[in-house]
Protein backbone atom coordinates (compact mmCIF):
# COMPACT_ATOMS: atom_id res chain seq x y z
CA UNK A 1 0.00 0.00 0.00
CA UNK A 2 1.96 3.25 -1.00
CA UNK A 3 1.52 6.00 1.19
CA UNK A 4 0.32 9.80 -0.23
CA UNK A 5 3.13 11.40 1.82
CA UNK A 6 6.24 8.95 -0.02
CA UNK A 7 5.94 11.67 -3.50
CA UNK A 8 5.70 14.55 -2.09
CA UNK A 9 8.35 16.92 -2.25
CA UNK A 10 8.52 19.65 0.25
CA UNK A 11 10.68 22.35 -1.97
CA UNK A 12 10.54 25.89 -2.17
CA UNK A 13 8.19 26.18 -5.07
CA UNK A 14 5.45 23.80 -2.95
CA UNK A 15 6.37 26.66 0.09
CA UNK A 16 5.89 29.75 -2.36
CA UNK A 17 2.29 28.05 -3.97
CA UNK A 18 0.38 28.01 -0.69
CA UNK A 19 -2.36 30.13 -0.26
CA UNK A 20 -2.38 30.86 3.41
CA UNK A 21 0.12 33.72 4.91
CA UNK A 22 0.23 34.08 8.61
CA UNK A 23 0.97 37.21 10.60
CA UNK A 24 4.24 37.77 12.53
CA UNK A 25 4.30 36.99 16.08
CA UNK A 26 3.98 40.98 17.03
CA UNK A 27 1.87 41.70 13.81
CA UNK A 28 -0.48 39.47 16.27
CA UNK A 29 0.36 41.39 19.37
CA UNK A 30 -0.16 44.24 17.89
CA UNK A 31 -3.68 43.83 16.48
CA UNK A 32 -4.72 42.37 20.36
CA UNK A 33 -3.34 45.44 21.46
CA UNK A 34 -5.26 47.55 19.23
CA UNK A 35 -8.45 45.60 19.68
CA UNK A 36 -8.64 46.63 23.16
CA UNK A 37 -7.61 49.86 22.85
CA UNK A 38 -6.58 52.04 19.62
CA UNK A 39 -3.37 53.84 19.59
CA UNK A 40 -2.67 57.48 20.09
CA UNK A 41 -1.88 58.81 16.17
CA UNK A 42 1.73 59.06 15.68
CA UNK A 43 3.87 62.02 13.23
CA UNK A 44 4.93 59.56 10.43
CA UNK A 45 8.37 61.46 11.22
CA UNK A 46 9.36 62.98 14.36
CA UNK A 47 11.13 66.44 14.85
CA UNK A 48 12.99 65.55 17.44
CA UNK A 49 16.32 63.69 16.85
CA UNK A 50 16.67 60.22 18.97
CA UNK A 51 18.27 60.37 22.36
CA UNK A 52 21.68 61.20 22.34
CA UNK A 53 22.25 61.81 18.71
CA UNK A 54 23.46 65.47 18.62
CA UNK A 55 24.70 65.61 21.73
CA UNK A 56 26.66 62.45 22.27
CA UNK A 57 30.36 63.16 24.05
CA UNK A 58 32.53 63.08 20.81
CA UNK A 59 31.75 62.51 17.32
CA UNK A 60 34.55 60.93 15.86
CA UNK A 61 36.30 61.91 12.51
CA UNK A 62 37.99 59.49 10.28
CA UNK A 63 41.41 59.79 9.55
CA UNK A 64 41.85 62.22 12.71
CA UNK A 65 43.20 61.50 15.89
Amino acid sequence: MADDWDDLVLDDDFIRSAETNEPSARARMLAARWRRESPEPQPWRSDEPPAGWFFSKRRKRWGRR
